[in-house]
């Protein structure tokens, strides 16, 4: 419990007494004694308690500090008492805490000060409302005038009620509560929630029908395939339904890049050639590159040699219909990205696209994509 000790001068065991000056009003005080005071209290001849209840009695000019509950009973204000803190005044609900038994002038100077805090407080408190207010409001009108804005999915956005995310923080908005603008938020926010839940659907569901249609399409050319071109053995398997369908891409490649067969195919050996790199520049046999440590990244060449070209012709000359790409990859080791270990290669693509040495000795691929496959 955060409080804080008032520190009063000594004083005689009289301190209490009252002063008459006319017509008054009988009034409980309450305030609390530090273990100091409590200590100053039993000097003084009182009963030391932590939590002091007395009756004093407060002139009619002075009743601005005092306060009657529903029950009829007069207090003085001091509790809850009122401090400032930072520019900003803090409400305590506790009674103040004394390191000596006050005076009655003492409690009527802490009442008076609680009176004018309490106002400030009050004050402040409206303005924070009305600061708060704003800002929803403009939460409310930036959410309604642009349509890409969601609310937050979790929880749920409902008619009734839904959370804003902003830059100080979320906000919740309540039809039942709110005024204005950001009245209409609660609902405008599960239109597009169910809006954008509708669109996944529909979307997921024509997804669904294109990979099917495209799934159908190709069971029947392999289906196509088996019947004319296949053996005993795979129109057994793709009777009974086990017939890899890759077995059939590859046959179907096959056929498709059957004139280029003699064109040597490029390697896939990155991670030897990329080994044998590293160990070169670093003159160490040990070392070890596993096609796991392999990374690599593949962009269109910018030039190509006369050799390249002329590879790159003769595929084209073959391959009418297809398209054929000059390719270069730079290999990289995982275990150390940072040069010398990258490698400027060119690599190649699984079928039904081929890749092809456009030269010997020469690490660059010729990409061939057949349409035909």
């Amino acid at each position: 419990m955060d409080t804080a000790a008032h520190a009063i001068a000594p004083h005689g065991p009289d301190a209490l007494r009252v002063l008459p000056t006319g017509q008054t009003l009988a009034v409980s005080a309450t305030y609390q004694l530090s273990e100091a005071g409590r200590k100053a209290s039993l000097i003084a001849g009182g009963d030391g308690k932590g939590v002091q209840r007395l009756n004093v009695q407060v002139p009619t000019a002075r009743l601005h500090l005092v306060t009657v509950g529903l029950s009829g009973r007069a207090t003085l204000k001091l509790q809850p008492h009122f401090e400032r803190v930072d520019g900003h005044v803090v409400r305590r609900d506790s009674p103040p805490v004394f390191d000596a038994p006050p005076t009655l002038d003492e409690l009527f100077h802490i009442a008076a000060r609680n009176h004018e805090l309490a106002r400030e407080f009050r004050s402040e408190r409206y303005e924070s409302r009305d600061n708060h207010r704003e800002r929803r409001a403009e939460a409310a009108r930036a959410f309604l005038g642009d349509a890409s804005q969601r609310a937050m999915v979790r929880p749920v956005p409902t008619p009734r009620r839904c959370f804003i995310a902003t830059a100080s923080g979320r906000l919740m908005f309540d039809a039942s509560l709110d005024t204005g603008p950001a009245r209409d938020v609660p609902a405008e926010a599960y239109r597009r929630f169910h809006g954008d839940r509708r669109m996944r659907r529909e979307a997921h569901l024509k997804r669904r029908a294109e990979d099917q249609a495209l799934h159908e399409e190709k069971t029947r050319v392999v289906a196509e395939w088996v019947a004319a071109h296949g053996s005993e053995d795979q129109r057994g398997r793709h009777a009974a339904g086990l017939l890899p369908i890759t077995e059939v891409i590859d046959a179907l490649t096959d056929e498709a890049f059957a004139t280029v067969a003699d064109i040597p195919r490029y390697p896939l050996d990155g991670a030897e050639r990329l080994q044998s790199h590293v160990r070169a520049l670093i003159g160490r046999t040990d070392i070890v590159v596993l096609p796991a440590d392999l990374e690599v990244v593949g962009v269109n060449a910018s030039e190509a040699t006369a050799a390249e070209w002329a590879v790159m012709q003769q595929l084209k000359a073959r391959l009418p219909d297809a398209d054929v790409t000059l390719r270069e990859h730079r290999l990289s080791w995982r275990r150390d990205r940072a040069p010398p270990w990258d490698l400027p290669v060119r690599s190649a693509r699984h079928p039904p696209r081929r890749s092809f040495h456009p030269a010997a000795g020469v690490r660059r691929a010729c990409e061939v994509t057949s349409s035909t496959t």
